[in-house]
Protein backbone atom coordinates (compact mmCIF):
# COMPACT_ATOMS: atom_id res chain seq x y z
CA UNK A 1 0.00 0.00 0.00
CA UNK A 2 1.61 3.24 -1.07
CA UNK A 3 1.63 6.40 1.66
CA UNK A 4 -0.69 9.20 0.17
CA UNK A 5 1.06 12.38 1.48
CA UNK A 6 -0.62 14.90 3.61
CA UNK A 7 -1.71 17.88 2.21
CA UNK A 8 0.17 20.25 4.27
CA UNK A 9 3.48 18.47 3.36
CA UNK A 10 2.84 19.87 0.03
CA UNK A 11 3.41 23.67 1.76
CA UNK A 12 0.51 25.36 -0.69
CA UNK A 13 -2.72 26.60 0.52
CA UNK A 14 -3.99 27.11 -2.97
CA UNK A 15 -6.12 23.34 -2.81
CA UNK A 16 -8.12 25.08 0.13
CA UNK A 17 -8.89 28.35 -1.72
CA UNK A 18 -12.45 28.99 -3.17
CA UNK A 19 -12.43 29.73 -6.78
CA UNK A 20 -14.91 32.29 -5.99
CA UNK A 21 -16.62 34.05 -3.27
CA UNK A 22 -16.09 37.69 -1.14
CA UNK A 23 -14.21 37.60 2.23
CA UNK A 24 -17.03 35.55 3.59
CA UNK A 25 -16.33 33.10 2.31
CA UNK A 26 -12.57 33.36 2.17
CA UNK A 27 -12.68 33.42 6.02
CA UNK A 28 -14.86 29.92 5.88
CA UNK A 29 -12.41 28.05 3.75
CA UNK A 30 -9.52 29.72 5.80
CA UNK A 31 -10.64 28.23 8.84
CA UNK A 32 -10.17 24.80 7.29
CA UNK A 33 -6.78 25.04 5.46
CA UNK A 34 -3.99 22.89 6.04
CA UNK A 35 -1.26 24.24 3.41
CA UNK A 36 1.46 23.70 5.83
CA UNK A 37 2.11 21.95 9.23
CA UNK A 38 1.94 24.75 11.32
CA UNK A 39 -2.02 24.53 11.53
CA UNK A 40 -1.20 21.12 13.39
CA UNK A 41 -0.20 23.57 17.01
CA UNK A 42 -2.04 26.74 16.66
CA UNK A 43 -5.62 27.03 18.15
CA UNK A 44 -7.24 28.48 14.66
CA UNK A 45 -6.50 30.20 11.58
CA UNK A 46 -6.73 33.75 11.99
CA UNK A 47 -7.76 35.09 8.90
CA UNK A 48 -7.63 38.88 7.99
CA UNK A 49 -10.42 41.64 9.08
CA UNK A 50 -11.59 44.84 8.40
CA UNK A 51 -13.34 47.14 5.54
CA UNK A 52 -13.89 44.89 2.12
CA UNK A 53 -13.77 48.11 0.46
CA UNK A 54 -10.48 49.68 2.17
CA UNK A 55 -8.46 51.77 0.86
CA UNK A 56 -5.66 50.96 2.68
CA UNK A 57 -4.23 47.09 3.48
CA UNK A 58 -1.73 46.47 6.31
CA UNK A 59 -0.17 43.09 6.23
CA UNK A 60 2.06 42.25 9.37
CA UNK A 61 3.58 38.74 9.76
CA UNK A 62 1.32 36.15 11.62
CA UNK A 63 -0.87 35.99 14.30
CA UNK A 64 0.12 36.61 18.02
CA UNK A 65 -0.50 34.37 21.25
CA UNK A 66 -3.61 36.76 21.69
CA UNK A 67 -4.77 36.27 17.98
CA UNK A 68 -4.52 32.90 18.03
CA UNK A 69 -6.44 32.95 21.27
CA UNK A 70 -9.07 34.94 20.00
CA UNK A 71 -8.96 34.10 16.18
CA UNK A 72 -8.97 37.89 14.74
CA UNK A 73 -5.55 39.83 13.80
CA UNK A 74 -3.57 42.71 15.85
CA UNK A 75 -5.82 42.53 19.15
CA UNK A 76 -2.94 42.73 21.64
CA UNK A 77 -0.31 44.92 22.70
CA UNK A 78 1.12 45.12 18.95
CA UNK A 79 -2.40 45.72 17.68
CA UNK A 80 -3.12 48.60 20.39
CA UNK A 81 -0.30 50.51 19.53
CA UNK A 82 -0.53 50.08 15.50
CA UNK A 83 -4.04 51.53 16.02
CA UNK A 84 -2.61 54.23 18.04
CA UNK A 85 -0.13 55.23 15.56
CA UNK A 86 -2.86 55.19 12.75
CA UNK A 87 -5.06 57.51 14.20
CA UNK A 88 -2.47 60.18 14.61
CA UNK A 89 -1.72 59.62 11.15
CA UNK A 90 -4.35 60.46 9.86
CA UNK A 91 -5.69 56.65 8.95
CA UNK A 92 -9.02 55.55 10.78
CA UNK A 93 -8.24 51.56 11.70
CA UNK A 94 -11.80 51.37 11.03
CA UNK A 95 -11.47 52.04 7.07
CA UNK A 96 -8.41 49.70 7.11
CA UNK A 97 -8.01 46.37 5.73
CA UNK A 98 -5.67 44.21 8.59
CA UNK A 99 -4.34 40.74 7.58
CA UNK A 100 -0.66 38.44 7.74
CA UNK A 101 1.30 36.73 5.75
CA UNK A 102 1.03 33.68 7.49
CA UNK A 103 -2.23 33.07 9.24
CA UNK A 104 -1.32 30.70 11.97
CA UNK A 105 0.74 31.23 15.04
CA UNK A 106 4.06 29.81 15.13
CA UNK A 107 5.71 29.27 18.28
CA UNK A 108 7.70 27.79 20.48
CA UNK A 109 7.02 26.09 24.06
CA UNK A 110 8.85 24.06 26.87
CA UNK A 111 6.40 22.54 28.10
CA UNK A 112 2.59 21.92 28.24
CA UNK A 113 1.15 25.25 29.86
CA UNK A 114 4.17 27.72 29.70
CA UNK A 115 4.12 30.75 27.68
CA UNK A 116 4.24 30.41 24.08
CA UNK A 117 7.17 32.10 22.51
CA UNK A 118 6.80 33.40 18.84
CA UNK A 119 8.97 31.80 15.92
CA UNK A 120 9.60 33.69 12.67
CA UNK A 121 7.86 32.02 9.63
CA UNK A 122 10.15 30.42 7.27
CA UNK A 123 10.00 31.37 3.37
CA UNK A 124 8.41 27.87 3.19
CA UNK A 125 5.37 28.62 5.42
CA UNK A 126 4.97 31.87 3.74
CA UNK A 127 5.10 31.25 0.55
CA UNK A 128 2.81 28.27 0.92
CA UNK A 129 -0.03 31.05 2.75
CA UNK A 130 0.71 33.28 -0.17
CA UNK A 131 -2.47 32.23 -2.48
CA UNK A 132 -4.78 33.45 0.78
CA UNK A 133 -3.12 36.97 0.75
CA UNK A 134 -3.62 36.77 -3.11
CA UNK A 135 -7.90 36.38 -2.72
CA UNK A 136 -7.32 38.85 0.05
CA UNK A 137 -5.64 41.16 -1.99
CA UNK A 138 -8.18 39.87 -5.41
CA UNK A 139 -10.97 41.05 -3.51
CA UNK A 140 -9.98 43.89 -1.01
CA UNK A 141 -8.11 45.97 -4.08
CA UNK A 142 -6.54 48.43 -1.70
CA UNK A 143 -5.18 51.41 -3.36
CA UNK A 144 -2.21 50.99 -1.02
CA UNK A 145 -0.72 48.44 1.32
CA UNK A 146 1.50 49.09 4.22
CA UNK A 147 3.91 46.22 4.86
CA UNK A 148 4.53 45.82 8.33
CA UNK A 149 8.78 44.25 9.11
CA UNK A 150 10.23 42.27 7.36
CA UNK A 151 8.50 38.82 7.23
CA UNK A 152 5.94 40.57 5.47
CA UNK A 153 8.07 42.40 3.05
CA UNK A 154 9.87 38.88 2.12
CA UNK A 155 6.73 37.20 1.69
CA UNK A 156 5.39 40.37 -0.38
CA UNK A 157 8.78 41.69 -2.28
CA UNK A 158 10.97 38.62 -1.97
CA UNK A 159 13.76 37.26 0.14
CA UNK A 160 15.66 39.84 -0.49
CA UNK A 161 13.63 42.63 1.01
CA UNK A 162 15.18 44.59 3.69
CA UNK A 163 13.18 47.10 5.73
CA UNK A 164 15.49 49.18 6.77
CA UNK A 165 16.68 50.16 3.48
CA UNK A 166 13.42 51.25 2.04
CA UNK A 167 10.88 52.17 5.22
CA UNK A 168 8.75 55.18 5.04
CA UNK A 169 9.24 55.00 0.96
CA UNK A 170 6.02 54.49 -1.31
CA UNK A 171 7.81 51.68 -3.60
CA UNK A 172 5.44 50.94 -7.19
CA UNK A 173 6.04 46.66 -7.46
CA UNK A 174 3.84 44.01 -8.97
CA UNK A 175 2.22 41.69 -6.38
CA UNK A 176 0.53 38.76 -7.30
CA UNK A 177 -0.04 39.75 -11.07
CA UNK A 178 -1.28 43.29 -9.55
CA UNK A 179 0.21 46.45 -9.52
CA UNK A 180 0.38 47.95 -6.45
CA UNK A 181 1.95 50.45 -4.11
CA UNK A 182 3.37 49.75 -0.79
CA UNK A 183 4.75 51.46 2.06
CA UNK A 184 7.07 49.62 4.30
CA UNK A 185 7.59 49.96 7.77
CA UNK A 186 8.58 48.26 10.76
CA UNK A 187 6.01 45.93 13.17
CA UNK A 188 4.45 47.63 15.66
CA UNK A 189 5.75 44.62 17.96
CA UNK A 190 9.14 45.76 17.27
CA UNK A 191 8.42 49.23 19.04
CA UNK A 192 7.11 47.74 22.39
CA UNK A 193 10.67 45.55 22.01
CA UNK A 194 12.98 48.75 21.61
CA UNK A 195 15.06 50.07 23.83
CA UNK A 196 14.25 53.81 22.82
CA UNK A 197 10.00 53.08 22.65
CA UNK A 198 9.31 56.37 22.12
CA UNK A 199 11.84 57.07 19.01
CA UNK A 200 10.83 53.39 17.58
CA UNK A 201 7.28 54.89 17.77
CA UNK A 202 8.07 58.29 16.13
CA UNK A 203 9.92 56.15 13.51
CA UNK A 204 6.54 53.85 12.78
CA UNK A 205 4.39 57.32 13.14
CA UNK A 206 6.95 59.10 10.05
CA UNK A 207 6.26 56.22 7.93
CA UNK A 208 2.71 55.45 8.73
CA UNK A 209 2.14 59.45 7.39
CA UNK A 210 3.57 58.95 4.92
CA UNK A 211 1.40 56.37 3.83
CA UNK A 212 -1.35 58.97 4.75
CA UNK A 213 -0.06 61.44 2.45
CA UNK A 214 0.23 58.45 -0.34
CA UNK A 215 -3.71 57.70 0.14
CA UNK A 216 -4.29 61.64 -0.59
Amino acid sequence: MVATEAPEDAYTAEPFVPGRGGLTALRRAAADCRGCPLHRDATQTVFGAGDKDARVMLVGEQPGDQEDRQGKPFVGPAGRLLDRALEEAGIDPAEAYVTNAVKHFKFTQAEPRKRRIHKAPNLREMTACGPWLAAELAVVEPELIVVLGATAGKALLGSSFRVTQVRGTVLEEEIHGRPERLVPTVHPSSVLRADDREAAYRGLLSDLTVAARALG
